[in-house]
């Protein structure tokens, strides 16, 4: 879905919670030994980031770095939010930013510009001047980038995912805890509007327990992949790695439904990989005639469809998939089955059920006139108004609840432990499709806090925000 460019009180106070290191798991622990022994080490919790309400900011001062497609768009979006002050943009490449700048000026914003060095965005951390920084970078750089601007002070909203590898989930968890800057992933998906229905249906009870969820990230990126206009790094990703790539998008939604990390937690998983049919030979293919292509000839790509099966630890099992080369149709999937009914978004159009037949649709509109959180019905008409990716107004609405909160001195609906447990299936599943899809246990990145931190994604507006206007 996405393409991507360059002192307040913890509701659970500052206790110390032990015991966040996975159990040892068994089995066949020849290949990516790494992973595994990432995923047991043994963490101390130094402060509950879940529920924490950082200073209100009557004004919210904004650095971007990354201003690629997909940073462009966040940029501008967030120029129409009501109480933020675009200070820096930041892109290796000059002209980018430049331009952003330029687009920037009928709205009264005139930011500094970073660019041209690798490390050009540390500069625009360094300053004093800036309470929150945007990373919508390639994946690699957006834990060393999310960690250095939290060590000098600034609050972090990171693009998906937050992290690759476990040890740089629990770098942003411990630096996040120790320096108390909230490091927000900005998964997107969550703020679905089908799925924030889904979601106030399964907290009223209407589809009973919730037994088990399914998502994906179903969409064709084959032709994009090998596109020379665009950047590349995309396609550097899906070589010599095998396993989910881009798990967050299917996966936080049906997090949010099972509450994970505020009454649940992951527990273990599978995962197991197709062959790769189409990557390498198209490489090969290219390579023959253009020599630009010949440093992805004859190498090992991703497997093209990955599926992953996770289990909870009250029971509840999830899965997820992955496949961005196959011709396919666009789906998230996203399938809600419980006690008493269930819910699905994909294919189009989006159904619920309380048996073996799907409700008319004269019953969905009953369903959705009262069902539809507060959230949706405050924000949904501006949304999809102010949306450049065409993804339904959900970017808007991401990045409005996001300087609402903040604004307000609330918090956010997403912590940093939602973030590296959304992001942390990537690692996980290249160990298992590694080693003949044995499980591996998931670690739990709120050190047991999850068995008392209280429900966020306040799609309700219960707390009290929901008063910073968006400017056409």
């Amino acid at each position: 879905m996405k393409s991507t460019g360059i002192a307040g009180i913890g509701l659970a106070g500052a206790s110390v919670l032990n015991g966040c290191a996975a159990t040892k798991t068994t089995g066949a622990d020849s290949h990516l030994s790494h992973i595994r022994e990432q995923a047991v080490k043994s963490h101390t919790q130094r402060f509950n980031m879940h529920g924490y309400a950082a200073p209100k900011l009557d004004r919210v001062r904004i650095g971007y770095i990354g201003i690629g497609i997909r940073g462009a768009e966040t940029v501008m979006l967030t120029s129409h939010i009501e109480g933020v002050d675009i200070k820096a943009v930041c892109d290796i490449v000059p002209e980018k930013a430049e331009s952003v700048k330029k687009q920037l000026q009928p709205a009264g914003f005139h930011p500094d510009v970073y660019a041209g060095k690798e490390d050009s965005w540390k500069q625009l951390c360094d300053r004093d001047d800036i309470d929150l920084v945007y990373i919508i970078t390639p994946w690699a750089l957006h834990t060393p980038m999310a960690v250095y601007a939290m060590e000098h002070g600034k609050h972090v909203a990171v693009e998906v995912p937050a992290a690759q590898t476990i040890d740089d989930c629990w770098r942003l968890v411990e630096t996040c805890e120790r320096t108390r800057k909230h490091c927000m992933m900005l998964e997107n998906v969550c703020y679905d509007f089908f799925r924030m229905q889904v979601l106030n249906m399964v907290r009223q009870g209407f589809f009973g327990e919730i037994i088990h969820g399914e998502g994906a990230y179903i969409h064709d990126r084959f032709k994009r992949l090998f596109d020379k206009t665009q950047t590349t790094w995309r396609l550097k990703e899906n070589i010599n790695r095998n396993g989910n790539l881009y798990p967050t998008h299917g996966f936080g939604p049906i997090c949010q439904v099972m509450n994970i990390n505020s009454g649940d937690k992951l527990d273990h998983m599978v995962s197991m990989s197709s062959n790769d049919f189409m990557l390498g030979r198209m490489a090969d293919k290219l390579a023959e005639t253009d020599d630009f292509w010949k440093p992805y000839a004859h190498q090992k790509f991703r497997g093209n469809m990955n599926v992953s099966i996770i289990r909870t630890q009250l029971g509840r099992t999830i899965m997820i998939q992955h496949d961005t080369t196959s011709p396919r149709v666009y789906s998230g999937i996203h399938l809600v089955s419980g006690t008493k009914g269930c819910a699905l978004e994909y294919p189009f159009p989006s159904r619920i059920a309380t048996g073996e037949e799907w409700l008319s649709p004269e019953d969905l509109k009953k369903l959705e006139e009262q069902y539809t959180p507060p959230i949706s019905k405050r924000m949904a008409e501006v949304a999809r108004e102010l949306d450049p990716a065409g993804h339904g107004g959900i970017d808007l609405l991401l990045n409005w609840r996001l300087i609402d909160c903040l604004r307000n001195g609330l918090p956010l609906d997403m912590s940093v432990y939602d973030g590296v447990t959304y992001s942390c299936i990537e690692p996980l599943s290249e160990w298992s499709v590694a080693n003949r899809s044995n499980s591996i246990d998931i670690p739990d990145f709120t050190c047991g806090a999850w068995q008392k931190n209280r429900v966020l994604m306040d799609i309700e507006l219960k707390e009290g925000a929901g008063n910073t206007r968006v400017k056409p």
